[in-house]
Formats: structure tokens, C-alpha cells, sequence
């Protein structure tokens, strides 16, 4: 009887990234049931011990609309002539949000999932991929409130005319507000495992960065100049196409969508160069 080790059939090779464009994609969809288990986990996480639970994917965008109506659209005369004011600020405000979210919490998938990272393996950016996904939960349930209360001013107010054809851009505009939430999520993700201290800085940059958008105000009254300044915000241009597909406006450029969509693309390919580079050896410095 022959004491040699038969050969041995392996599922599953582990072996060190060797070079920056080793990204080895394909694993996202290989552990896509992991990916719904953390899309999983984050739902209930977001509502666990709380009293509205749920509700609160309503309760933030309404109470925000509430507050910019009064305080830009009434008090700073910010509001466009036309279309209603709440409508105005909901539809920034659901489009800029997916985006604010998507970024905020990929920004800490390093830090925030250490004691995971350093037990187990699985590919790590099966995390931000899943925060972008249970984002797109909540921006979907936000959606609809949009829609009811878009419906409901149709019915109501004769002040504006959707532009129905552009609806058909909203996947469009959704993948680009993604991309960028996640492009510039994993780059910060990656810069915080050394510094620690610019995660502090994120929630302020993200704010700072809305208040270089159109949504608190109208691109129509801005001048030439300053409407050229504020397109550079990558989100301006979805937003803008949000808006004139719900409200009837005008001023969005395909150009700047197409700006948008490139930013976007060289934005995550630059972040998922970086977050691979960084992934051999956070664990020792996180």
C-alpha cells in the first residue's frame, strides 16, 4: 500500500496581489452573497433600538426640505420662480443624498471593519460595494416619497411642465452618483488607515461640498462665471437633470453630464488603483 499523499483538489487559491492593475474584479461577483449578507446587516444595524426604525429614510429628507424651504427659499429668496419650492429642494436633496451617503460611509470601511478585516478572509471591497447597494435601498424608498409628492403637485399646480423624456436618464444618474460616492470613498478609506485624523474632516467636506451644488439654490440665478464654477462639482450636473426632468427646468448641459460620467470613471479607477495598493498592508496600521 503506497504511503504518498494523493493529490489534493483546491476550490480556492490565496495568493498576494502583485502589481497596481491586479484588481481582480471578479471576485465582487464570485462573493456576491457575502455582499447581500453586509447589505443585510447594515438595514438592520441603521434601525436596531430605534423608535421610528424605518421611517427615518422618510423623516430626514422631509424635515431637511421643511428647513431649506424656510430658510433659503423663503427667508434668503434663494427658491426659482415656477416650479414649488418644496419640489425643488426634495429632488436636490434625494439626488445629493445617495451620493453623501455612499461616500461618508465608504470613508471608514478600513477603520470601521478592522477586527473583521483581520479575521477571515474575503475581498475587501466587497464592503463599499455593499454600502453603495443598501445606499441604493434607501435612496429607492426616498424616491418614492419624491414621487408622491411630485404627483401630487402635477395634480395641483400648473406652475411647471416635467420634461418626461429625460426620466429615462435617472439609472444614468444614478450610476454616476455612485461612482463618485464610491470613487472618493475609497480613496479617503485608504488615506485614513495612516491618518487617522482626516476621517474627521469627511462629514464637514461633505457638507461643504453640497453647499457647492445647486442644491440649495438655482443655477439661473447664478452668473455666467459662477454657473461655470459650481458645474465643476461632478454632482451638479445630476442634479440639474434631476431637476429638469421632475420640474420642468432648463440650463443642464450634456456636456457637463458627460464631464460627470468621465469624472466618475477616472475618480474610481484611480480609487480602486490606491485601495489595492493599500489593502496589502492596512491591517498593520489601522
Amino acid at each position: 500500500m503506497s504511503n504518498e499523499p494523493q493529490d489534493e483538489k483546491w476550490t480556492l487559491v490565496l495568493a498576494p496581489r502583485r502589481g497596481w492593475f491586479d484588481l481582480r474584479l471578479g471576485e465582487i461577483w464570485r462573493y456576491r452573497e457575502l455582499i447581500l449578507l453586509f447589505v443585510r446587516r447594515d438595514f438592520i444595524a441603521s434601525f436596531k433600538q430605534t423608535i421610528l426604525g424605518p421611517l427615518w429614510f422618510f423623516v430626514q429628507p422631509v424635515l431637511t426640505t421643511i428647513i431649506f424651504t424656510i430658510v433659503f427659499g423663503g427667508l434668503a429668496g434663494l427658491a426659482p420662480d415656477g416650479p414649488p419650492k418644496a419640489l425643488f429642494y426634495l429632488t436636490g436633496i434625494v439626488s445629493w443624498g445617495y451620493f453623501a451617503e455612499c461616500l461618508t460611509k465608504t470613508a471608514g470601511t478600513f477603520v470601521t471593519n478592522a477586527s473583521i478585516f483581520g479575521k477571515v478572509y474575503f475581498p475587501r471591497i466587497v464592503l463599499p460595494v455593499s454600502v453603495v447597494i443598501s445606499g441604493l435601498m434607501r435612496f429607492l424608498v426616498q424616491f418614492v416619497l419624491l414621487l408622491g409628492v411630485w404627483i401630487y403637485y402635477l395634480a395641483t399646480d400648473a406652475a411647471f411642465q416635467p420634461r418626461y423624456e429625460l426620466l429615462a436618464l435617472i439609472p444614468v444618474l444614478l450610476l454616476i452618483s455612485a461612482g463618485l460616492g464610491l470613487g472618493f470613498g475609497i480613496i479617503i478609506s485608504s488615506v485614513t488607515t495612516k491618518y487617522r485624523d482626516l476621517q474627521q474632516l469627511v462629514g464637514f467636506g461633505v457638507q461643504l461640498l453640497m453647499y457647492l451644488s445647486p442644491v440649495i439654490f438655482p443655477m439661473a440665478k447664478l452668473s455666467e462665471k459662477w454657473q461655470h464654477v459650481i458645474m465643476l462639482n461632478p454632482m451638479s450636473a445630476v442634479i440639474e437633470y434631476m431637476r429638469a426632468a421632475f420640474l420642468g427646468t432648463t440650463g443642464e448641459n450634456p456636456m457637463y453630464l458627460l464631464y460627470s460620467a468621465g469624472f466618475m470613471l477616472v475618480l474610481l479607477f484611480g480609487g480602486l488603483l490606491l485601495f489595492n495598493r493599500v489593502e496589502r498592508t492596512f491591517i498593520d496600521t489601522v
